[in-house]
């Protein structure tokens, strides 16, 4: 899947066109099946016009022979048609999944704005794995089409209105359940927007599970998730309804027709037209009839819900980037002098800020929104409206901001941690992985646990406690070495003794490299070389730690409140 998949049809082609040689074979063998099909009752009536009124039982048992001929070909024709099938819609979902994880993953982000983690994860599991059942269904409904020719060549050869009958009744058929399947398909959309919306919900209540505890939120968090997941039940009974009222109408206009082929064929036999095993071959094949158009259904039905999910996939797929690539390139190796120029950014107003290479540099925030804009100017999560933000002299959106990331590390509040090991979490930078533990006081949280560094760590950290995941997170951050580090309150859940130790090691550690420290701890800025105040998305003041808590009752109440 590429970036060219724009809408809902593209997605569905390329996906298609992606498994087009598994489609393909899938399409030729269940077409066999289906024109075996068709051909067992013309190949009775044959046996009981040559066969059975003869009276030769060489020829019975000769077209016996061939009746299980065919039986074992369109057996066979079916089991591989199936496996092609299957593989083509598993391949199909694997590789829009990679497509959709890719774009959530890019380094330009702007696929999450909007949308809750559980929104995101609905459309890479549930609305990939609908478009790629197209592959699976696609080729039934090309070989029902072929059963439905075959089973009108046999009756144009019984009988020219009998052929004509199927020949001429077969594409209004078809289209009247295309216009049947429209209301499926808006209802499946809904369907698996709010059924997307509940798991984002569920998603965020469970990973703030602790907090919610913690502030006694939990009916509050329980009556929000319940209105969701009505909503989402709503949706869902009323994509069932339209699903019930699509296969039923389209069974109801499909009796209707093969009841007119059999009686038209009834007809021509009472009138002696055709013969007695014309007859049964008619009457076989106005019963077979009945499964094509069931299939037909089926597909109908199903390529309903995945253009639904395609419009859906189409519309993640196509979010634009927040910050575009630029060829820009910054210095290998970078010293990490970092100048905010007059940057206006969320609720950032001319911010003014330089900071020269190796320094470690404290910032006092009053708002946490600020906090968190000034973050996303130097992560480049996102690009100021006014200003520039420059390290080593070079503008930072010009620069790809995969490759600004490898010179600035933004520590968030909130990172995660993933499963595997203590270890594992930790190292993933040039740092031994004792400097960055002992630095972060997370050599204690090691020491604590049962088997050290190679504790396995549950998903998102949740076997370690507050202070615990905190720790560890500073120490992976840490251990990346690079150029340029902000980090963001990383010592709010462990007590004063550690604190004072982190900031300790941490100012140890990093020394020669930039650092920016975004926090109201102050052991943390009693080590910093210099603090600014940003009050009112401005710079208000600055000098250092000891001076600013002398001189400034603003900053008293921000860092000793």
């Amino acid at each position: 899947m590429t970036a060219t998949a724009t809408t809902s049809r593209s997605v569905l082609r390329q996906a298609i066109s992606g498994q087009r040689r598994q489609v393909t074979l899938a399409s030729v063998l269940a077409a066999g099946h289906q024109g075996g099909e068709a051909l067992v009752p013309v190949i009775i009536g044959v046996v009981i016009d040559q066969a059975v009124d003869g009276g030769s039982v060489g020829t019975l048992v000769f077209w016996l022979a061939v009746l299980a001929v065919v039986f074992a070909g369109l057996s066979y024709s079916y089991r591989f048609a199936a496996r092609a099938a299957e593989g083509a819609s598993l391949r199909a979902a694997h590789d829009l999944r990679i497509a959709i994880s890719r774009r959530v993953l890019h380094p330009g982000g702007g696929a999450e704005n909007g949308k809750l983690a559980g929104e995101l994860v609905n459309i890479g599991t549930s609305d990939a794995q609908r478009v790629g059942v197209v592959n699976a269904v696609l080729p039934f409904g090309i070989a029902a089409l072929a059963g439905v020719l075959v089973s009108a060549v046999a009756l144009l050869r019984i009988s020219l209105p009998l052929g004509l009958l199927v020949l001429l009744g077969t594409p209004p058929l078809l289209y009247l359940a295309h216009l049947i399947g429209k209301p499926l398909e808006r209802r499946s959309e809904a369907e698996q927007e709010r059924s997307a919306h509940a798991s984002g919900v569920a998603t965020d209540l469970v990973s703030g599970l602790r907090v919610l505890k913690g502030i006694g939120a939990e009916p509050a968090a329980v009556a929000r998730y319940r209105g969701t997941s009505q909503d989402s039940l709503k949706a869902t009974l009323r994509a069932a309804r339209a699903k019930a009222w699509h296969d039923g109408a389209v069974l109801a206009l499909t009796g209707v027709f093969i009841a007119i082929v059999a009686l038209v064929g009834g007809h021509l036999a009472a009138s002696g037209s055709i013969s007695v095993g014309d007859l049964v071959a008619a009457v076989g094949l106005a019963q077979f009839l009945l499964t094509p158009f069931l299939i037909f259904s089926w597909v109908n039905g199903e390529l309903a819900q995945g253009r639904a999910s395609a419009s859906r996939v189409a519309d993640l797929l196509t979010t634009l980037a927040a910050v575009e690539s630029g060829d820009g390139e910054l210095p290998s190796p970078a010293t990490g002098n970092v100048r905010l120029d007059a940057v206006s950014y969320g609720s950032l107003r001319g911010v003014d800020l330089d900071i020269p290479a190796g320094q470690l540099i404290g910032v006092v925030a009053a708002d946490p929104a600020a906090a968190t804009d000034l973050l996303d100017c130097l992560g480049r999560a996102g690009d100021p409206s006014e200003g520039r933000v420059d390290v080593d002299g070079v503008d930072l959106s010009t620069v790809d901001p995969e490759r600004v990331r490898e010179v600035v590390l933004v520590a968030a509040h909130d990172a995660d941690l993933f499963e595997g090991t203590l270890a594992e979490n930790v190292h993933a930078g040039d740092r031994p992985l004792d400097e960055a533990l002992a630095a972060s006081a997370a050599d204690e949280v090691a020491a604590a646990l049962p088997d050290g560094t190679g504790t396995a760590v549950t998903e998102r950290g949740r076997s370690l406690s507050g202070g615990q995941r905190q720790r560890v997170a500073l120490a992976r951050a840490l251990a990346a070495d690079a150029p340029v580090l902000v980090v963001h309150d990383p010592t709010t859940a462990v007590d004063t003794v550690t604190e004072a130790k982190i900031a300790t090691g941490l100012a140890r550690l990093r020394r020669g490299r930039t650092t920016i420290l975004v926090t109201t701890s102050p052991a943390l800025l009693a080590v910093a070389d210099r603090v600014v105040v940003l009050d009112g998305g401005r710079i208000t003041g600055e000098g250092g730690h000891a001076e600013l808590v002398r001189d400034r009752a603003d900053y008293r109440a921000a860092v000793l409140s």
